[in-house]
């Protein structure tokens, strides 16, 4: 007669407590083959119910590291669009700007607030140079290298943009304008350059220029008109029946004006921006080095030489608005002669 082996209880949960954790993927090997003889089941239970619940919560936490770890495009092309007080220069490091909260109101230096005041300081450098140069110069002289390259932009404002839009009495207006141009040309030609940043992109900086002009624009106008005057123009020289639609639309009217300067300037500045950015992450989001070289960097490269005609074409828009704006609001003929017939009416 055959001899059957017979297996022992005890060893056979043994032989179950070391193979159940391996299906739920821990290493609890020796804890499961160490077990007692009178503790064997407790013990596999805990280590099989605590690897169902550890498992997926390492899962998590592990993705969690990895997607705080992880940047995105999107994150990279925000943080390069919008201000903030930190001044990258990758990969040699970062500057901190100081952060300055006074009653409640946040005046941080950012690095937007930085790239004003280079500009600034750089329009006071070149056209102290300039003006040096024209001391210098006699009457059979001409201007050379920069002196001829600000001359040749100052009398295309002065001519095309403040005579033509403007018209008599342009000379009081055109300090301004050209202020505003130049300075918005270079907020714009310094956002191209390495490590700069693009103040017009920033729509408080867009605000505060179209606010300089709704005021120019307004006090030209009671100048031009005085209060009679300026009343008189927002009525758009119609019949009075009509003023109770005319004067409302007149008075938006006012406001849209500089809203629009605001949105444009500031629309196409980040707009720009944006593309090349876009442009340039989609080799890395693709991951292929064939992407990089016939689209991203060909094209980010056009986008960047495109930048660079916007960078003058928008400074040349604000001015031109601007100056379209003043001339509109000084503007003397067009209302009285409708006026003068409703009165003979």
């Amino acid at each position: 007669m055959k001899r059957v082996n017979v297996i022992q209880p005890k060893a056979l949960l043994k032989v179950i407590a070391i193979f159940l954790p391996l299906l739920f993927n821990v290493n609890g090997l020796a804890s499961a083959a160490s077990g007692q003889s009178s503790d064997v089941p407790k013990n596999s239970a805990a280590v099989v119910a605590g690897a169902a619940v550890s498992a997926p919560a390492a899962e998590s936490a592990h993705g969690a590291e990895a997607s705080e770890g992880e940047e995105k495009a999107g994150d990279v092309i925000m943080h390069h669009i919008l201000d903030n007080n930190v001044f990258a220069f990758e990969p040699f490091g970062s500057v901190n700007l100081p952060k300055i909260v006074i009653g409640g109101f946040d005046i941080s230096i950012t690095k937007h607030v930085v790239m004003l005041w280079l500009v600034s300081a750089l329009l006071l450098i070149v056209f102290s140079v300039v003006g040096g140069k024209y001391k210098n110069m006699t009457a059979r002289n001409a201007p050379k290298g920069l002196a001829n390259a600000m001359e040749a932009l100052v009398e295309f404002i002065r001519l095309d943009v403040a005579k033509s839009n403007i018209g008599h009495g342009y000379e009081k207006h055109l300090p301004y304008l050209l202020t505003v141009f130049f300075f918005i040309l270079f907020c714009n030609l310094l956002g191209l350059i390495p490590y700069g940043a693009t103040a017009t992109g920033n729509v408080n900086v867009t605000l505060t220029l179209s606010i300089f002009t709704f005021f120019v624009t307004q006090i030209a106008a009671f100048k031009a008109h005085g209060v009679k005057g300026y009343l008189q123009h927002l009525t758009a020289g119609t019949h009075w029946s009509l003023w109770i639609i005319m004067v409302p639309i007149e008075i938006i009217g006012q406001f849209t004006k500089p809203f629009a300067l605001t949105i444009r300037l500031f629309a196409n500045m980040t707009a720009g921006h944006i593309i090349i950015l876009s442009l340039i992450f989609i080799s890395f989001i693709l991951k292929s080095y064939i992407v990089a070289a016939a689209v991203s960097v060909p094209f980010a490269i056009f986008i960047d030489l495109l930048e660079l005609f916007v960078a003058f074409l928008q400074a040349f828009v604000f001015t031109m608005l601007s100056a379209l704006f003043i001339g509109l609001a000084t503007a003397h003929e067009g209302h009285e002669k409708p006026a003068a017939g409703v009165a003979h009416h």
